[in-house]
């Protein structure tokens, strides 16, 4: 109780006196923040602003003191009574005026209850209300300006502020005292801007050598008189005036400047350089899509691709016989990122010639680069044939082929003409209106009389369109429709749209959709049927597949999840763009579930190959560079030495594949289906964590990550087996082959490590160490004799003995014990 009843007291102290002294230790707060202004305040007018503020604290002093009560202790036991129930403390101050032995007993009963609950005291928390006493919150104001004054001038304001108040009371120094300045020159050296390097102040610098790129302006600033500059680093500029000259440096030398000299290092800027990858494959819908690299030591400012035909390579017959008219040249700008840095760039140049004249012509190519300072490189004239759009229907071809004489020379306006009409003639066929009318037109207007350039190109554009409608009946515009549709969803998303217009979006695409879908059941076709989903035959999508995906796109903007949709979106779109026109039947499974189990035979073949080339570089620099990385970049990251994607790059290729392949799985709602979808979830999420493992520099995760993942591929190819055997057994037909016997392929030449028996390290199912990763069954699951298992694991426990051995000694490098004791860690 005494403990609680003091506590309160303190409190009541605290409350009195900031109830009384507000005032004053507001105007104290407020001259401290203020120490800092003192130095601007003329030295004869201090001591009047300082005898000012002293008045001011004084009279506020004294109003506190007149306000202040002090506190007893009576009152703080008050207080901590009224807190308690029943007032004890009051009780036991009471005593018993009147009353025989039976009133004493029960008094004493009273007190002991009494005493019990003062036992329960607790200290009551001090209020001063200082809202009331100052309703403007001017201690706030006061505290705040104290914290800023402290913060952004830390102690010096408030050091400045007394030295200026001290020197306000004292005389001030001799005029003859020599005054500190500050530095009698400054210099900068401004490497150019395309090189992105930042601005350096010669005036801080420690050391006095100096390497910068060639260009770089050297510009000084002269306080003082009788400062010499001398300089062999390059050209003075004329303009520059005398107090500030300025310099440009293109060779080594020195500067010397105010009795300091700084020995300079000039890089030259290396000239850019470019080149080709894979030459472009033809493409059903015509686009050219030209992959390339080009690197520079500060980046690439600019690029174009330069297409010109190549008329000796011309098969000069025909319609191409006569002279053709003369052309401008083909120029396409290269595509470069829009943000970050350009020295190294890989990208794929891409644009729709469909419609040009050279299309499906020889034509040569220069791809050409250039950097800040105008330096420019070139890759040889490559010869190719410029992709365009073939047409397989016989008419559309025909009329194909009569647009490209036109565009080739005018002169072959009536050989057109004639051979239109012989088209046409008698034949069997029904055409679209649009097209008759659009050969009708062509004919005449060839027959008529000499053509204008607009002219032929306007009858060009109507024989397009005609031969596209002849060969796809429609399809084409709707393949377009689609195209346009997704990317207008696609850029609605990436700026940000509003949900409204989002879904207005999704659903001009679904109406696309449906259109083409529509249009393939009139023809009685399916999409498997005319398009391949790659230059791979086997690799093709049906109807309700497009359909899933949309649905897939729609759930996942419903769910808010737009990062996840822009990706589904984006492999539509690529989708959309590899679709390829079949001429004939292809080879591949007939059955959707075989046609996906081709696709994922393939993925496990290039996962197994990633894997042991992992290991063997493991192996070859187990503690040097982790695989994957590449010089000067982060680690997983652009290319290896022979110019091929980096082993983390490949990984994520691989999960991406993944990806595509689950959204185009067959047998969605059936136990076979869903069991493939969600092996595929967990092959893509060890891929992932094999990719973060491999961009670390961890091999041993990468490895055991790739085994879940090959694992995990397995199992999914069962289900679509099971799935398949389905389909054939409705249809009448036998199963197909288990993965595994004998259609699944092993490891790609895994290397041996660690001298010994035939015992590999890795292998799918396995760790490092060639142990059963979990989830394998042993000997049983894998089909091998008990020996052969229990080798493998005498083997393993061998070298984990000399992993520890190793790990042990110091006199190994620290990066080997340190990979050491990760791999002892994980395995």
């Amino acid at each position: 109780m005494r403990r609680a009843v003091g506590l309160t007291l303190a409190g009541l102290w605290w409350e009195h006196l900031a109830a009384a002294f507000w005032a004053a230790g507001t105007w104290v707060l407020l001259g401290l923040a203020a120490l800092g202004l003192v130095a601007l305040v003329p030295p004869g007018a201090l001591g009047w602003v300082s005898a000012l503020w002293l008045l001011v604290l004084a009279a506020l002093a004294l109003w506190g003191w007149a306000r202040f009560r002090r506190p007893s202790r009576d009152q703080a036991a008050l207080r901590v009574d009224r807190r308690l129930a029943g007032r004890p403390l009051s009780v036991l101050g009471d005593r018993m005026a009147l009353g025989g032995p039976d009133a004493a007993v029960l008094w004493q009963a009273h007190q002991a209850a009494a005493r019990a609950a003062a036992a329960r005291a607790r200290p009551v928390a001090p209020n001063a209300a200082l809202v009331r006493h100052d309703p403007f919150a001017l201690r706030l104001v006061a505290l705040t300006a104290l914290a800023m004054a402290l913060i952004f001038g830390g102690a010096a304001p408030v050091g400045q502020g007394l030295g200026a108040l001290a020197a306000g009371w004292r005389p001030s120094p001799p005029t003859d005292q020599p005054v500190a300045t500050g530095p009698a020159w400054e210099g900068w050296a401004e490497p150019p801007r395309h090189t992105g390097r930042p601005v350096i102040y010669l005036n801080t610098l420690e050391a006095d050598a100096l390497t910068v790129p060639q260009g770089t302006s050297f510009n000084l600033r002269l306080y003082g008189q009788g400062l010499s500059v001398a300089q062999d680093i390059g050209p003075t500029d004329p303009q520059a005036a005398s107090d500030a000259p300025r310099y440009t440096a293109q060779q080594d030398g020195t500067l010397s400047v105010g009795g300091r000299s700084f020995a300079v290092t000039v890089l030259p800027d290396a000239p850019p350089q470019v080149w080709l990858a894979a030459l472009a494959g033809r493409r059903a819908d015509g686009r050219l899509a030209q992959g390339f690299s080009a690197e520079d030591d500060h980046g690439i400012a600019a690029g174009s691709a330069t297409i010109t035909l190549d008329l000796a390579a011309v098969d000069r017959r025909q319609g191409l016989a006569p002279d053709p008219e003369p052309r401008e040249a083909l120029q396409l700008d290269l595509p470069l990122p829009a943000t970050g840095q350009r020295r190294r760039v890989s990208a794929t140049l891409a644009a729709d010639l469909s419609r040009h004249p050279w299309a499906n012509l020889p034509v040569r190519m220069t791809l050409s680069v250039r950097d800040g300072i105008e330096q420019a490189a070139e890759t040889p004239s490559t010869a190719l044939i410029l992709p365009g759009r073939r047409f397989f229907d016989p008419l559309a071809a025909g009329i194909a082929e009569m647009r490209r004489d036109l565009l080739w020379s005018r002169d072959n306006a009536p050989r057109s003409a004639r051979l239109l009409r012989a088209m046409v003639w008698r034949s069997d066929r029904t055409l679209p209106p649009e097209a008759a009318q659009a050969i009708t037109g062509a004919v005449q207007a060839l027959e008529s009389g000499p053509l204008s350039p607009d002219a032929r190109d306007t009858l060009a554009d109507a024989l397009w369109d005609a031969a596209l409608l002849i060969e796809d009946g429609g399809l084409g515009d709707a393949l377009e429709r689609m195209r346009q549709a997704q990317e207008r969803l696609a850029e609605a998303i990436r700026n940000g749209a509003s949900p409204d217009e989002i879904q207005k979006l999704m659903d001009a695409l679904r109406q696309a959709t449906d259109d083409y879908t529509r249009m393939l059941a009139e023809r009685g076709e399916d999409p498997a049927a005319r398009f391949d989903r790659s230059e791979q035959q086997g690799r093709q999508i049906t109807g309700d597949q497009i359909q899933q995906m949309m649905d897939e796109i729609q759930r996942l903007m419903n769910e808010g999840r737009m990062a996840e949709a822009q990706e589904l979106l984006d492999q539509f779109n690529q989708m959309m763009d590899n679709l390829q026109v079949r001429e004939g039947e292809g080879g591949g499974s007939s059955s959707p579930s075989g046609r996906s189990m081709d696709r994922l035979r393939e993925t496990l073949r290039d996962q197994q190959r990633l894997a042991d080339d992992v290991l063997r570089e493991a192996q070859r620099d187990p503690f040097g560079e982790a695989p994957g990385e590449g010089e000067g970049e982060e680690p997983g990251e652009g290319e290896g030495e022979d110019g091929q994607p980096s082993l983390a790059d490949r990984q994520r290729d691989l999960r991406a594949e993944i990806g595509r392949q689950q959204g185009l799985l067959p047998g969605r709602g059936t136990e076979q289906g869903d069991a493939a979808s969600d092996r595929l979830d967990d092959a893509g999420r060890a891929m992932a964590e094999a990719e973060r493992a491999l961009r670390e520099g961890d091999a041993a995760g990468a490895l055991g990550r790739q085994a879940e993942a090959i694992e995990s591929l397995r199992e999914g190819m069962r289900a679509l087996s099971d799935l398949s055997r389905g389909e054939q057994g409705q249809q009448g037909e036998g199963g197909s082959p288990q993965p595994g016997q004998g259609d699944t392929p092993g490891p790609q030449g895994s290397p041996r490590a660690g001298g010994g028996e035939g015992f590999a390290p890795f292998a799918p199912g396995r760790d490092p160490l060639g142990r059963e990763t979990a989830g394998q069954g042993g000997n049983i699951a894998t089909g091998e004799p008990l020996a052969d298992t229990e080798r493998r694991a005498g083997r393993a426990r061998e070298l984990q003995d000399e992993i520890r051995r190793r790990s042990g000694e110091s006199d190994r490098p620290r990066a080997e014990r340190d990979y050491l004791g990760r791999l002892l860690e994980r395995f």
